[in-house]
């Protein structure tokens, strides 16, 4: 059991800006175990933003509110996946070979497409949160942080890892993860999904594992064509993508059945 909060805690010092005391290793080993756990830090950022979204809609017009609880979200994770996404658009839209995308997502700077599809990215976030009850954009959180961050961790299981440097930001999860640690991982991102259901009896939301396959197949398919597995960008891009997906999920089907 110590071992096992102590693999928590060094996955909350890796994913989030959350400060859990003194006297933490961070070895590679220490890290790739940890990254069982990376669902749950989606409960973790999910709850930061539920709290703040609920807080701020008490005091301050309802599109404020999506605004700070989208903001908590990034100071939360020191915007790593939000980069990542932003470094994979450059990547993939500026490179025409392995050697240049991974030059190009390697880079620090932004790049135009890297700009443009991070700002559509967020936009479509807000105005599908926006568009949602109270209840339904706290149901959306809850659901698609812990269940994206699963999506990224099927990735690590079935990709493999191509960059070679050792200074690598995701050097930590380049070993992979066993079938053991996925199922964890698989318990942790799917929990709230199979709660709500039974719940609220909203079966609905069942069809966003489909949904979220074939947005899974797509990306897995591009970064396996182009540079042959994925990076810790790439890891990023898949769990902003599916965060949205959810999001823009329930946004559509809200809409429909009212």
């Amino acid at each position: 059991m110590q071992q096992q909060w102590l693999l928590l805690r060094t996955a909350v010092m890796f994913y989030t800006r959350i400060p859990v005391g003194g006297n933490m290793g961070h070895g590679l080993d220490l890290l790739n175990k940890a990254t069982r756990y990376l669902p749950l830090i989606g409960w973790i950022t999910g709850g930061v933003m539920a709290l703040v979204l609920w807080g701020a809609s008490l005091v301050a017009p309802w599109t404020i509110s999506i605004l700070f609880s989208l903001i908590a979200a990034i100071w939360t994770t020191g915007a790593f996946h939000e980069d990542g996404f932003a470094d994979m658009c450059d990547g993939f839209g500026g490179g025409w070979t392995k050697e240049k995308i991974l030059l190009i997502m390697k880079d620090s700077r932004i790049g135009t497409y890297g700009m443009l599809g991070l700002l559509l990215l967020m936009l479509l976030k807000f105005f599908a949160l926006q568009s949602l009850s109270l209840e339904r954009a706290l149901m959306a959180i809850i659901i698609a942080q812990p269940l994206s961050r699963f999506v990224a961790a099927t990735i690590i299981y079935t990709l493999p890892y191509v960059r070679e440097n050792e200074d690598s930001k995701a050097k930590p999860v380049s070993k992979g993860i066993s079938g053991g640690e996925l199922a964890l991982a698989g318990c942790f991102g799917l929990l709230p999904l199979a709660v709500t259901v039974v719940l609220f009896q909203h079966y609905i939301l069942l069809l966003l594992l489909p949904v979220l396959w074939l947005v899974r197949a797509y990306m897995s398919r591009k970064m396996r064509r182009w540079i042959g597995g994925y990076t810790g960008d790439c890891l990023g891009a898949v769990q902003q993508v599916s965060e949205t997906v959810v999001y823009l999920f329930l946004c559509i089907a809200a809409w429909i059945y009212t």
